[in-house]
C-alpha cells in the first residue's frame, strides 16, 4: 500500500530473498516479474501494487499475504507531498492544493475509476476482494516496526529494524488541516475509517 513504509519493508527484507524469489519492484530500481494471473498475464494493480483480486488468481498458500495501512488524514498529506514534490507551489499552499487534488482527480476520471487509483483510491477497496480482505495480516503504520516483527516471527526470520526509506518532507498532518479539508477527506475514505477502526479525528 503506498505511503505506509512499504519501501522500508523492501529494503528489510532484500537481504533474504533467494534467487528463486520475487518482488514486483526492487526499491525502484527494476521490476522482477510477478506471479502469472488468468492466462498467464501478471496479476497487478497499476503502480505496481497488488490488488485483493491479484492475490486471488495468483496467491498461494505458501505465501504470507500481508499489507499495511495507515490514518487517512496523515496519508493523505503524505500522498499529496508525494503527487506535488515537483510542484514549485506546494510549499506554503499545501491546504488547497490538497482541495484540489480530490477535486480535479475526480473529474478527470468517472468515480469507480478514481477510487481504484492505488496511489490515492481507498486502502479498502485495494484489500478487499467480494466484501473480504485479500490478505491474511494487516499491519498499522502507526505500529509499523512492532507489526513488522510479527510478520517476521510469522515467515521464520530473525526480527528486522526498519530504516526510514522515500519519507515525504511535511509538517504534523494537522497543520494542514481545516474544515472543509477534513470533511473531503472524511467522506472519500469513509470506508477506510469503518474496515480498519480508525478514528475520525486529526492525528496530532
Amino acid at each position: 500500500m503506498p505511503r505506509t513504509g512499504t519501501h522500508a519493508i523492501r529494503a528489510a527484507l532484500e537481504p533474504f530473498l533467494g534467487p528463486e524469489d520475487w518482488q514486483q519492484e526492487e526499491l525502484m530500481r527494476r521490476v522482477r516479474k510477478p506471479a502469472a494471473g488468468a492466462g498467464g498475464t501478471p496479476a497487478w494493480a497499476p503502480h505496481g501494487a497488488p490488488s485483493a483480486t491479484a492475490f486471488a488468481r495468483g496467491g498461494s498458500a505458501l505465501v504470507l499475504q500481508s499489507a499495511f495501512v495507515r490514518n487517512l488524514y496523515d496519508r493523505y498529506v503524505s500522498l499529496c507531498a508525494t503527487l506535488h514534490s515537483g510542484n514549485a507551489g506546494y510549499v506554503g499552499n499545501e491546504t488547497a492544493w490538497m482541495k484540489r487534488t480530490l477535486d480535479k482527480m475526480q473529474r478527470q476520471t468517472d468515480a469507480a475509476t478514481f477510487r481504484r487509483m492505488v496511489l490515492i483510491g481507498p486502502q479498502a477497496g485495494i484489500l478487499t476482494a467480494s466484501g473480504r480482505l485479500g490478505v491474511d495480516f494487516i499491519g498499522r503504520y502507526e505500529a509499523l516496526q512492532s507489526a513488522f516483527a510479527e510478520i517476521c516471527r510469522r515467515i521464520g526470520i530473525p526480527e528486522q529494524t526498519l530504516s526510514v526509506v522515500n519519507a515525504t518532507a511535511h509538517a504534523p498532518s494537522d497543520t494542514y488541516y481545516d474544515d472543509e479539508l477534513r470533511g473531503l477527506v472524511t467522506r472519500f475514505y469513509r470506508r477506510d475509517f469503518e474496515q480498519f477502526g480508525y478514528a475520525s479525528e486529526l492525528p496530532v
